[in-house]
């Protein structure tokens, strides 16, 4: 009996059955398999798929550093990156969680370490771009955007106001402007300003830094100078701004203290300004304004390193410790009476008041401060 022919793939096969059995399965399974993969893929299947692989990545143990340096740099990098590289739904989501209050004008939120507020050149993930999201986890898919009242730098922590309505949001900003709003910031510095108390009223201006690194950065612009042991008024430029700071010690040692600051003005940088050039007391972790000719990572005397547990080369892992602690705002809208919000500070600025031996201040209801150690928390 002659042997079946056949054609296929556009050629003449010849041969016994079995022969074209093989060759027939071995032309067939990537005609098979091309057409399983045109097929749309099962969206629940994947998406277990992808929450496993996500488990498996959480599970997996990362080698613990025996070197106390290492482990205290990747303590401090865990800390200050946990939300600056997520989807903006998990930053929504961890936004939503860290609500201070809410009501029918207003959403107040803990901001986080490291998350600008607006967008720019490099960013890819801001607090503005997530307020639509964040809006539609509280009132549902049909919400408005919520609108900014005000912002804070990439590097605070702390209170931030949000608004539902936009009309809502400029009355705020008003009083922002108006400087009827209380600002309470807390601040870890390195040294201990003289007196322990007092007001900075020094103005501010923006200038251009010479050096290996052209840079900008904001200034004292001083209305007098010492000359021969008297105070001379000095012309000041025109584009100096008013800048207004009281501060106070709430806890201190030889090196270290903690402040209260009450900026007065809202000027660019001024807290920062104010305490590295106006009191010789940089805040921690500020590697922009500890060194007036460079950007270079924050030199810090060896004892505060022993405590922090780092080395000079690794300070550029500490982040600023600038927190906004508290605002007080005036009655707005239904509201008769005015709103006091406070937050509570972020972990990596705890620790590092315990490990520097600060002590955390009590708020009492008159409004004064009294200093208790952290081991009593």
């Amino acid at each position: 009996m002659a042997a079946p022919s056949y054609r296929a793939l556009g050629f003449l096969i010849r041969g016994p059955g079995p022969l074209w059995r093989s060759l027939f399965t071995l032309f067939s399974k990537p005609l098979c398999s091309s057409a399983a993969a045109s097929r749309p893929l099962d969206a629940q299947r994947l998406a277990e798929k992808l929450r496993a692989q996500k488990r498996e990545e959480k599970t997996k143990k990362q080698p613990v550093p025996t070197n106390p340096v290492q482990r205290r740099v990747r303590e401090l990098v865990r800390f200050t990156q946990q939300l600056q590289r997520v989807h903006p739904n998990v930053l929504a989501k961890a936004l939503s969680r860290g609500i201070l209050h809410q009501d029918k004008d207003l959403v107040v939120i803990s901001k986080p370490y490291g998350v600008p507020v607006h967008g720019g050149p490099g960013v890819q993930l801001c607090i503005s771009e997530v307020l639509p999201i964040l809006a539609k986890m509280l009132h549902g898919h049909k919400a408005e955007p919520l609108h900014l009242c005000h912002r804070l730098d990439k590097e605070t922590t702390g209170v931030m106001v949000l608004a539902w309505e936009k009309e809502v949001a400029h009355q705020v900003q008003e009083l922002f402007r108006t400087r009827q709003v209380t600002k309470k910031y807390w601040a870890v510095t390195v040294r201990v300003p003289v007196p322990s108390a007092g007001v900075v009223d020094i103005p501010i201006i923006e200038k251009e830094v010479q050096g290996q690194q052209q840079h900008h950065k904001m200034t004292l612009a001083p209305r007098y100078r010492m000359d021969n042991g008297k105070m001379v008024k000095v012309r000041t430029s025109q584009n100096a701004q008013v800048a207004v700071t009281r501060y106070q010690v709430l806890s201190s040692t030889v090196s270290s203290a903690l402040l209260e600051l009450q900026p007065v003005t809202g000027i660019k940088h001024q807290l920062r300004v104010h305490l590295s050039f106006g009191l010789d007391c940089p805040v921690l972790g500020d590697h922009k304004y500890s060194d007036w000719n460079r950007l270079a990572p924050q030199k810090l005397p060896g004892g505060t390193l022993k405590k922090l547990g780092l080395q000079q080369s690794k300070t550029r892992y500490i982040p600023l410790h600038l927190h906004a602690r508290q605002l007080i705002l005036p009655p707005l809208g239904f509201r008769k009476e005015e709103l006091q919000l406070v937050c509570r500070l972020p972990r990596f600025f705890v620790h590092s008041l315990r490990r520097l031996g600060l002590g955390m201040p009590n708020q009492e209801e008159n409004g004064h401060n009294e200093a208790r150690p952290l081991e009593a928390q």
